[in-house]
């Protein structure tokens, strides 16, 4: 009999410290380094000391310094981590620099514990590393932490919200974008945070060939004493030091399947999971537990997965609704989850189609008792598996009566195989629309065109026009692109939400793309669209009439990428004559595709020619000259994106602005008071 076997079980907040190592570990060594050129913690002694009992139990050793003199290329190879704690200020010479940027580059890791961010303002590999500076604290407070990740040696011992009492760090950027973040405070149970609902808080990355995991508490000296937090600091060390593997890349835009509730989820089989603390266990078999909500065709799949011992299980994708799970098992492909079985059935194998890169595999996996983390990345018939972050299995489905879209599962295999399951999360990839099936439009007509995707596009496209879309989802949509075509004079595509005339949330501008049957892609940057599913509005404005056709667009999760910075009049955001120099003018000039006009976000920031987007001297008030600066991380480099297009520099609160509203070639730009005029309209990279 086949019955939906899911228990529900007690949820228990675990905060003994995190996963041992194994006995069989190799030793390592770990520098702590507590040099302070600035305010110095009083609790650095009882840091030093939980990291060398920390050290003592679990099979590494310790040496605790503030003398910079040890980073030498020389001294620093023998130690696999340095433990930044609680330095503040310029605390390394120009050669000290260079040797600790060698160390990290040789493939060692870091970990920054609190002031650690406070730290060595003025060098910008250190910035990169831990990946965000010190704005602002408020007074020592209790407040709620949001562990985002519970799958890793540094925090699968944490509940889902993790209270406690520290010095709470507002950061001057927000690093997410280019480390995964693990944890992050919750602002409405305190007092004092300043960056919003998404405030991180503990994060890793790799970085130039190394590894980076930084804490934001440990201020006082009780923090050292509990050991939910020496079970934090524990684990970061463990990542740091290359003794346990964790996928650190960055991550948005993904939907949780399963983080706690078993809603949209169906049993097929004998025996099942449990449920307890957010994590499923499987029991009896065989069986599967599938998603039966909806199917996915283009997407990558996310989840963490824990083995107990020997034991077996795997994921299932594209396999048609079934209660019989011999079904998907006939019809779709299981990636396997079994380190000790055959290589075409171990871990990161496609189930008896292709074995794993088992040297890259071995390299990636995380013994039982630790978890793992998998992404399987399906794009049309093309199934890519990650194991913490690397790819270990590439396969491509040439069987017609298969294929990688359809529902996903995870199996319990069997009695005796015990394997866990946590925040399974999915990002869909492909969310192109075809630009003539608008639900409603003013204007616009379909077009029958050869070469168009559907044989169609949206014509007829004339200024004021516009089109709606229903059931678009924009769940973390950050990046709209669409495919056009021009032999007239261009324009603008607006994309809104609520109606024609509703919330901007970017704006990409249509050039004439060389005759009316040349087709081009145009991206840009979103801003602010709601999560779900809504109607989306394109808008069109421009000079003239037949102004360019839409053959398809899409919306996607993401960050704007590299690229100019289009403004008034079309023009770009230029470094004066491709000078480097601090301080040289940055103005409008006509585009020309050079670096001088090429510009990366990194966080809040836009940076060209290795130097970033600044306000002469922080200023504040009106007319204040932007120029290009040596990154430093200060407010007055920091952008977000504000309403119509905007750019603002929140230490300001001014808009990034074309002097006098020209659009002459070597004007000026600077921050002026937001007034939403086209000189201060601006579409950024995507």
């Amino acid at each position: 009999m086949k019955t939906h076997a899911v228990k529900a079980l007690l949820t228990a907040a675990l905060l003994a410290p995190a996963v041992p190592v194994p006995a069989s570990a190799a030793t390592y060594d770990v520098l702590v380094f507590s040099k302070t050129a600035g305010f110095r913690h009083d609790s650095i002694p009882a840091g030093v000391q939980a990291i060398k009992d920390l050290g003592a139990a679990n099979g590494f050793t310790v040496t605790a310094t503030e003398d910079a003199a040890v980073f030498t290329n020389g001294t620093l190879g023998q130690y696999e981590a340095v433990v930044f704690l609680n330095t503040t200020g310029d605390v390394l010479n120009a050669s000290q620099q260079t040797g600790f940027e060698n160390h990290v580059k040789s493939g060692r890791g870091f970990v920054g514990v609190h002031a650690a961010a406070d730290t060595e303002y003025d060098w910008p590999f250190y910035g990169e590393l831990v990946g965000a500076y010190f704005h602002s604290h408020p007074a020592i407070q209790q407040a709620p932490v949001k562990v985002e990740n519970r799958a890793t040696a540094a925090t699968a011992h944490l509940p889902a919200t993790w209270t406690r009492t520290d010095e709470w760090y507002n950061y001057r950027a927000n690093p997410r974008s280019g480390a995964r973040v693990l944890a992050t405070l919750d602002e409405s149970g305190y007092t004092g945070g300043n960056m919003g609902a998404d405030h991180p808080h503990v994060w890793c990355k790799t970085y130039q060939g190394g590894r980076s995991f930084y804490v934001g508490g440990g201020h006082t000296a009780s923090s050292y004493a509990e050991p939910a937090f020496k079970g934090l600091l524990l684990g970061g060390i463990r990542y740091a030091a290359g003794q346990t593997r964790m996928d650190c890349r960055p991550e948005s835009g993904y939907t949780r399947l399963f983080a706690g509730s078993v809603d949209g989820w169906s049993q097929a089989g004998p025996g099942g999971f449990t449920t307890t603390d957010a994590t499923l266990t499987s029991f009896g078999g065989l069986g599967l537990f599938w998603h039966s909500g909806r199917q996915f065709t283009s997407y990558s799949l996310k989840l963490d997965w824990r083995m107990a011992g020997d034991d077996n299980s795997g994921v299932f994708i594209g396999f048609p609704p079934s209660t019989d799970p011999w079904s998907a098992v006939d019809n779709g492909y299981e990636v396997q989850i079994d380190a000790t079985d055959s290589p075409d059935r171990t871990t990161g194998a496609v189930y008896g189609f292709k074995s794993p890169d088992v040297a890259a595999r071995d390299a990636a996996l995380n013994p039982p008792g630790e978890w793992n983390a998998f992404e399987l990345l399906v794009e049309g018939e093309r199934l890519r598996v990650y194991l913490n972050g690397v790819l270990v299995n590439d396969f491509t489905n040439t069987d017609p009566n298969r294929s990688l879209a359809g529902h996903i599962g995870l199996q319990n295999h069997g009695d005796g195989d015990e394997v866990s399951f946590r925040d399974v999360r999915v990002r869909e990839l492909d969310r192109t629309v075809q630009a003539e099936s608008f639900s409603q439009a003013s204007g616009v007509q379909a077009f029958a065109k050869a070469g168009a995707h559907n044989g169609q596009t949206l014509g007829f496209v004339d200024p004021g026009d516009w089109a709606a879309y229903d059931d678009v989802d924009l769940t973390g949509a950050g990046v709209f692109q669409a495919r056009v075509v021009s032999g007239g004079p261009g324009g603008t595509i607006e994309v809104r939400t609520g109606s024609a005339t509703g919330p901007v949330l970017g704006r990409v501008a249509v050039p004439n793309t060389g005759g009316w049957t040349t087709f081009a892609d145009v991206r840009t940057a979103l801003s602010g669209a709601p999560s779900g599913r809504h109607r989306l509005y394109l808008a069109f404005t421009g000079s003239g009439t037949g102004l360019f056709d839409v053959d398809d667009f899409a919306v996607a999760p993401g960050t704007a990428g590299s690229g100019p910075i289009v403004g008034a009049g079309g023009k770009c955001v230029d470094v004066s004559g491709g000078a480097t120099a601090d301080g040289t003018k940055v103005q409008l000039w006509t585009c020309n595709g050079s670096a001088a006009q090429t510009w990366t976000r990194s966080g809040e920031t836009w940076r060209a020619l290795g130097k970033c987007l600044d306000v002469s001297g922080a200023g504040t008030a009106d007319g204040t000259k932007v120029q290009l600066w040596s990154c430093n991380g200060s407010g007055a480099q920091n952008w977000t994106a504000g309403a119509g297009g905007s750019l603002v520099n929140p230490n300001s609160g001014k808009c990034l602005d074309a002097s006098g509203g020209s659009t002459a070639d070597g004007t000026q730009l600077l921050v002026w008071t937001c007034h939403g005029g086209a000189n201060q309209r601006w579409t950024v990279p995507a």
